[in-house]
């Protein structure tokens, strides 16, 4: 296999998940009866880019389909941390009724609804049906098609470009990389704005974030590798955010190399040498990673023997692509985890693929009263354990398994 970016030849392992089904394609009870389609999830470096990268075995169509089931607008938190890039980015650069704001991949309107609430124009590109149905039902215009090049162009000459495009955790789920930055390159006004965020590669390593690897991520991506794709496809980095979302991520602002005007700020500068520092351009950086991810299935699967062998009772919260990664890497089942409760009406009644445990509606944990709460997204457990405060009554203990095995001390009931 070669590099997706700069097509040099992949010899640097990084991680092997064995296999697994796409981490989206929740099951019907109807499924349950029929085969599931696994495909190998490895990870593998670029040594001339320094792009980590799945090896190629499924295509966008079969992972991002009509019945796509992640609404962004279904995690409070990531809503009010959209809220708040619209308003620093709209004092930030003067933004008003004169302008035009894109998202690509825009999910629900998560995040366009802001906008469109302060008056700006907007609109959203997104493929999945289902998603983009509900972004709709806000009142934002959507193109429900996959974004690329020739998108961009044809966007352009219908006289639709762009002031400013905002690109939320899409740019490692595209296969085509190169195409995808030149769309935004093309799209944009010559002074126009882009912004991508993206979970930071080095906190991947550093926090053994194993389980955001899934088959949707194509890339995983560092400020190194950034600046050398974007600058292969008419894009330079002039700033650089470090955010909490998503267990460590970075927010990216781009300009288009021949006419943007934005001066290049101190942070670019800081994080690049940081990376550099931290080895990211040298193979000791991605080696021993495997032996952390081994180590944190084996940590969540003795938990659980111990759970079951103490006659306890455990339940998870949030079917989250995050925690199928986990499950099926760990060879996790019903026998062990007989069910996982989330709050979107799309993910209820159907199932994890890979290990076919049940989702439920929340109520569940009520019912149940399980003494132990494992949350798979483990990015939110404040926000989680705050919004199950209930399960305190009875004496639950909440865990998480990443990034290593937590088990909080509970309280009496």
């Amino acid at each position: 296999m070669n590099c997706r970016h700069c097509g040099q030849a992949l010899t640097l392992p990084f991680l092997d998940l064995g296999s697994a089904p796409p981490s989206n394609a929740y099951l019907t009870k109807q499924q349950l009866h029929a085969p599931e389609l696994w495909y190998p999830l490895r990870l593998i470096v670029c040594r001339s880019c320094w792009l980590v990268q799945t090896e190629d075995h499924a295509g966008r169509d079969s992972l991002f389909g009509a019945d796509y089931a992640y609404f962004s607008s279904f995690t409070t938190s990531w809503v009010a941390h959209a809220q708040r890039y619209v308003e620093s980015v709209t004092a930030r650069f003067g933004l008003n009724a004169s302008h035009r704001v894109v998202e690509v991949a825009a999910n629900d309107g998560y995040l366009l609804q802001f906008f469109k609430a302060a008056g700006i124009p907007c609109y959203g590109i997104e493929p999945t049906a289902s998603t983009a149905a509900a972004a709709r039902e806000k009142g934002i215009e959507i193109v429900e098609r996959f974004f690329d090049a020739e998108l961009a162009r044809e966007l352009v000459r219908n006289g639709r470009a762009a002031d400013l495009i905002a690109a939320n955790n899409v740019l490692a789920h595209v296969p085509d990389i190169n195409d995808f930055v030149r769309g935004f390159a093309t799209l944009l006004t010559p002074q126009g704005i882009a912004t991508f965020e993206f979970p930071h590669l080095l906190n991947l390593v550093r926090e053994h974030q194993f389980d955001t690897v899934y088959h949707e991520h194509y890339s995983y991506l560092s400020l190194v590798a950034i600046e050398r794709i974007f600058s292969g496809n008419g894009l330079s980095v002039f700033d650089v955010e470090e955010l909490p979302t998503h267990g460590g991520s970075l927010r990216i602002y781009a300009q288009r190399t021949e006419s943007g005007t934005q001066p290049v700020a101190a942070a670019v500068t800081h994080l690049r040498e940081r990376e550099r520092a931290a080895g990211m351009q040298t193979d000791a950086f991605y080696s021993g990673f495997q032996p952390k991810a081994e180590q944190l299935k084996n940590d969540l699967l003795r938990f659980l023997l111990d759970v079951k062998r103490d006659q306890r009772k455990v339940g998870a919260y949030g079917a989250a692509a995050k925690g199928n990664t986990l499950l099926n890497f760990s060879g996790v089942r019903p026998d062990l985890l007989p069910y996982v409760v989330d709050r979107n009406p799309a993910k209820q009644g159907r199932f994890m693929p890979g290990s076919r445990i049940p989702i439920l509606d929340e109520a569940q944990l009520k019912a149940d009263r399980p003494d132990y709460i494992l949350i798979l997204p483990w990015n939110l457990r404040d926000e989680l354990t705050a919004q199950m405060s209930y399960a305190r009554d009875w004496g639950a203990r909440f865990v998480t398994a990443v990034p290593s095995l937590r088990v909080d001390e509970g309280c009496a009931p």
